[in-house]
């Protein structure tokens, strides 16, 4: 996946055939208002999925003076998001695609079993776990040498990666009693 505009954007045509403007309402008008809206943005999105077989469109309402493109996804569009959000957790991704860890666990119940979304709740806390314990050892012996501002600072840093752990906890605990996802 080249970004999560795409991963957005096939997750949620993963879940009905949705219009480039049915798209940009959602964008528009739910918390998914940090993506963009900008038909700039999401019409060559659009148009790369298509490309790449992953959607394909059909215009709708061929004959009025407003034909529509109606996008769906692909069986190759299906695997391949499927295949994106059963990958393991890695440093790589806690350290530059942390906000990315929602957008693809916004799509795992529909998608992969319930084991494997344990696993991947499993393998985050254990991930972020292992960094902040890290972050923590390396700046030790910095503590005393940064100003209040930078100590302040890394403390919030911190403070941010564990509350996904407390989140990635919670969530495993309610899931792992849960009869369906």
């Amino acid at each position: 996946m080249d970004s999560d505009l795409s991963i957005a954007v096939l997750g949620l045509l993963s879940l009905r055939p949705l219009s480039g403007y049915s798209v940009r309402k959602i964008f528009l008008t739910t918390a998914w208002k940090s993506f963009s809206s900008s038909p700039g943005a999401i019409y060559p999105a659009l148009n790369r999925l298509e490309a790449a077989g992953l959607s394909k469109g059909s215009v709708e309402k061929g004959e009025t003076l407003r034909p529509r493109k109606i996008y769906a996804l692909t069986k190759k569009g299906e695997s391949t998001l499927k295949q994106y959000l059963a990958k393991p957790v890695t440093r790589e991704d806690i350290i530059w695609r942390l906000n990315s860890i929602p957008l693809r666990f916004a799509f795992m119940g529909t998608h992969l079993e319930k084991e494997r979304v344990l696993d991947f709740l499993t393998g985050l806390t254990t991930e972020l776990n292992a960094y902040v314990d890290s972050l923590v050892a390396e700046n030790k012996s910095l503590e005393n040498e940064m100003p209040f501002c930078s100590q302040a600072a890394f403390r919030l840093g911190l403070e941010n990666l564990r509350t996904h752990v407390r989140w990635a906890q919670k969530t495993y605990n309610e899931l792992k009693d849960k009869k369906e996802i």
